[in-house]
C-alpha cells in the first residue's frame, strides 16, 4: 500500500476528548448566555504529502460553515514524516438550531475531500502498487502499459471521465462509507481506511490491472504474430504484382488479378483444405491466401467502409506500404 497517513480528531474546548455523536448533541454544546450556544471544534488531518491539497480544499469545503454563523481557522504544523493541518471551527448559535444539520455537512465535507484525494491523487499510486507488487517480472515500459490500460478499465482515460455514471457510482460509494465510519467514529486513518474498509475497492483495482495484463499480454502476442507475419511477406517471392481483393457485407471475399480475373484456384486449393481440417475463419483463409501469393500491391474494394475494420487493419500492418483502398467502382458494389 502506497505509504500515507491522515487522522482527523475532534476535540472540545477546553480540550476534553468526545465522540462526534456527542460533541454534536444539544446537551453537550456549551453556553454563554441564555439562548446561545458555543461551537468550537478543532478537526487534525496529517500526511506525508499533498499538503497543500488538503489545504486548499479544506478552506474551500469548510467556508460553508462560515454561512452557520461560524469562524473557521486552518493551522498547519510538522510532525515526524507527517504534516498535520489543523482546523478550528469556533462560533455562536442560538439554542434550538438545526445542530444535527452542522453535524452532516461536516461529515459530508470530510468524506468530499478525503474520496477526492483518493479517487483522484492515491488511486494512481495504488494501481502501481499493485502492478509492482503481483507483476513485478515486467519491464517499466510494460508496467506503464499495464497502468495505462487499468486507467481504462477503471474508467480514468479522458477528460470526461469524472462525468460518467460508473466514476460517480465509485465516488458515491468511498463517499458513504466515510461517512458511515464517522457516524461512529472521531478519528480516521485514510491509509488504514482503505485497507481494511475499502476492500471492495482495492478488489476493483486488483481487478483492472488482471484485465490490464491480459490486454496487454493479447497484445502483444497479436504484435508477435504480426512480426511473424510480416517475415513471410519479406522473404516470400511475389507471385503477382497486383491483387484486387473484394469484400462482400458478409465477409466473404474475392480476389482478382491485375487484369481483373479471378485468382487461380491452385492458389487456393490448399487453403480451402486448411480451412475444412482447421476450422479456419474468412480471416485468417484471406490472410493466408494473399501471404501465399504475396503481391506487390493490394487494392482493397468493399461497399461499406464500417465493416471488416480489424480484417482490413491486420491486412495493412502485415502489409506494410502495400495496401491502398480503392475510392469506389464497379467491384466496390459487388455482392
Amino acid at each position: 500500500m502506497h505509504g500515507i497517513g491522515a487522522v482527523l480528531s475532534v476535540y472540545t474546548e477546553p480540550g476534553r476528548f468526545k465522540k462526534p455523536a456527542d460533541l454534536f448533541s444539544r446537551g453537550n454544546w456549551c453556553s454563554n448566555r441564555q439562548g446561545v450556544i458555543i461551537v468550537a471544534q478543532t478537526i487534525s488531518i496529517g500526511a506525508t504529502q499533498h499538503m497543500e491539497l488538503f489545504k486548499a480544499k479544506l478552506g474551500s469545503q469548510l467556508k460553508r460553515c462560515e454561512g452557520q454563523g461560524l469562524k473557521v481557522d486552518l493551522e498547519e504544523s510538522p510532525a515526524g514524516k507527517f504534516t498535520f493541518l489543523s482546523c478550528r471551527i469556533a462560533g455562536e448559535a442560538q439554542r434550538g438550531s438545526n445542530d444535527e444539520h452542522i453535524q452532516t455537512l461536516l461529515r459530508q465535507q470530510l468524506a468530499e475531500i478525503i474520496s477526492d484525494v483518493i479517487l483522484n491523487h492515491w488511486e494512481d499510486a495504488l494501481l502501481k502498487d499493485i502492478i509492482r507488487e503481483n507483476y513485478y517480472y515486467f519491464g517499466d515500459e510494460e508496467k506503464k502499459l499495464i497502468f495505462d490500460y487499468s486507467l481504462r478499465h477503471i474508467n480514468r482515460e479522458g477528460r470526461e471521465a469524472q462525468n460518467t455514471l460508473y466514476w460517480l457510482s465509485r465516488k458515491n460509494r468511498i463517499n458513504q462509507k466515510i461517512i458511515d465510519f464517522l457516524n461512529y467514529n472521531n478519528r480516521i486513518i485514510v491509509d488504514g481506511f482503505i485497507r481494511f474498509r475499502l476492500k471492495e475497492y482495492l478488489a476493483e483495482l486488483r481487478d483492472a490491472t488482471e484485465k490490464a495484463v491480459d490486454e496487454f499480454l493479447m497484445e502483444r502476442e497479436y504484435r508477435e504474430f504480426i512480426q511473424l507475419l510480416q517475415y513471410f511477406v519479406e522473404v516470400q517471392e511475389p507471385r503477382m504484382e497486383m491483387v484486387h481483393l473484394c469484400i462482400s457485407e458478409s465477409g466473404s471475399f474475392k480476389l482478382f488479378d491485375d487484369k481483373m480475373q479471378p485468382v487461380r484456384s491452385d492458389y487456393m486449393d490448399g487453403f480451402f483444405l486448411d480451412m475444412l481440417e482447421n476450422e479456419l475463419n474468412y480471416e485468417d483463409l484471406l490472410i493466408s491466401a494473399l501471404i501465399t501469393i504475396a503481391p506487390r500491391k493490394i487494392n482493397i474494394h468493399r461497399a461499406s467502409k464500417e465493416n471488416h475494420n480489424a480484417t482490413l487493419e491486420t491486412i495493412k500492418s502485415v502489409f506494410t506500404g502495400r495496401v491502398s483502398e480503392c475510392p469506389g467502382c464497379v467491384l466496390c458494389t459487388e455482392p
